[in-house]
């Protein structure tokens, strides 16, 4: 028994900490940059910037001679009087002189791919950077949702119970409490969907912050804003010169030209010197085989041009040049989505503006309202209800204007993604 009772006492101690351990207080650059740091996608994307600056260290390659090197041994049996084995070892060294222009358009065209892989590692940490700012202020929000909910459930109880003591006195029908008792209902779902809503946007940031489901996140923030003046030529002619997507399809194009480049150089001459060093083991054919060392090397420039491979490279040629208009086309297209976009987010950050001036206008009226309502209150004019109405209206109104600021975070977000930085 005493040991049951301590085991008790040990999980009363301990289950607090336990709890407190799981919950997680973050702030938006945190969230951002765990983000950003556990992102498949993104490692994904730096790998790819790996795998091209290997390529274009093999492109390199190209430009530096080939030495290799070959050894045999034979042995004759059976052919002489006895057994005779033969030794021999190849040194070759070889230097492309020229090849149509084919490794300096291929160290351009593997340049132009490292710069490619860049953008769109940048891509991806701009929208995962986005994703994470949107989760963050979601799940803030979804809390001060909840949180509205459960005072609007707790004065709907409270006006229930008063009208409840009317209703005793005759002072109220049934059709009143009918009435209160199934706006009651409506509240309590919303105060439900409230919760779902907060739980849904927690697994949410929980998922893009790759963090377990046990987990329980603070959010350490708050809706704090700084309006500042746009204007969309500026934000145009920013977003044209620092979007991942221009850069990515500005490299691509110039690495189709090079492909084009490439393929073409199948078709002309190639011209390169070489070096061999020959030494070797002869068998004398006597009664008696000897051996004896025989060195030898040679140099020499080799000239070699391709006159039909039937019409293969001709081939190649109009499929790179093929690649590079779908590039084109795809890049004229994406200007015109990126404008397209650009200007929905002007669109939406310009009425989040006026939405704020709303709200900030009406939060000083209920604030008004919340003052007069205390002095009535404390004059024995107002009751408690009527004071807890003025402060719930005042708790609405302050949502209503954090609603307005979350929705201008946001904008601003979108806006700021769409050119090219957040």
């Amino acid at each position: 028994m005493k040991k049951l009772c301590l085991l008790l006492i040990v999980l009363i101690f301990l289950l607090p900490a336990f709890s407190a351990a799981q919950e997680v207080p973050l702030s938006l650059g945190e969230a951002v940059l765990i983000a950003i740091r556990d992102n498949r996608d993104i490692r994904l994307k730096a790998e790819d910037i790996k795998k091209a600056k290997a390529e274009l260290s093999e492109a390199h390659a190209g430009l530096f001679p080939e030495l290799s090197f070959t050894g045999s041994w034979k042995d004759a049996r059976g052919f002489y009087a006895k057994d005779a084995a033969q030794v021999s070892t190849q040194a070759a060294l070889k230097q492309y002189l020229y090849r149509g222009g084919k490794v300096i358009n291929t160290i351009k065209y593997s340049e132009y791919g490292v710069t490619v892989a860049e953008a769109l590692l940048d891509k991806a940490k701009l929208e995962t950077a986005l994703s994470a700012q949107k989760a963050f202020y979601t799940y803030l929000l979804a809390m001060e949702l909840s949180g509205l909910n459960k005072k609007i459930l707790d004065n709907a109880k409270a006006h229930l119970i008063s009208l409840e003591a009317r209703y005793n006195k005759g002072e109220a029908s049934q059709f009143d409490i009918l009435n209160i008792k199934k706006s009651l209902s409506n509240i309590e779902e919303a105060y439900e969907s409230s919760l779902n809503q907060m739980e849904s946007s927690l697994s949410l940031l929980r998922n893009l912050l790759y963090l377990e489901e046990s987990v329980k996140i603070k959010p350490d923030g708050r809706f704090s804003y700084e309006t500042k003046d746009i204007a969309y030529d500026e934000a145009f002619l920013k977003a044209m010169k620092n979007r991942p997507e221009i850069r990515q399809y500005e490299a691509q194009e110039q690495a189709d030209k090079k492909s084009i480049e490439i393929a073409k150089a199948d078709t002309r001459p190639s011209i390169y010197a070489s070096w061999e060093y020959f030494s070797n083991s002869l068998t004398q054919r006597t009664f008696s085989p000897g051996k004896g060392w025989n060195d030898s090397n040679t140099v020499g420039l080799t000239f070699s041009w391709p006159v039909f491979d039937g019409w293969a490279a001709k081939a190649k040629v109009e499929q790179a040049i093929i690649d590079l208009k779908e590039t084109q086309l795809t890049k004229q297209k994406l200007a015109g989505d990126i404008a397209l976009e650009l200007k929905d987010a002007y669109i939406v950050l310009k009425n989040s503006i006026a939405a704020i001036k709303t709200g900030d206008s009406d939060l000083l009226v209920y604030t008004e309202i919340l003052s007069v309502t205390k002095q009535k209150y404390n004059r024995g004019i107002a009751s408690l209800l009527d004071l807890d109405d003025a402060r719930l209206s005042f708790e609405v109104s302050l949502f209503n204007q954090k609603q307005a600021a979350y929705d201008y975070i946001i904008a601003g977000a979108n806006f700021d993604k769409a050119t090219g930085g957040i």
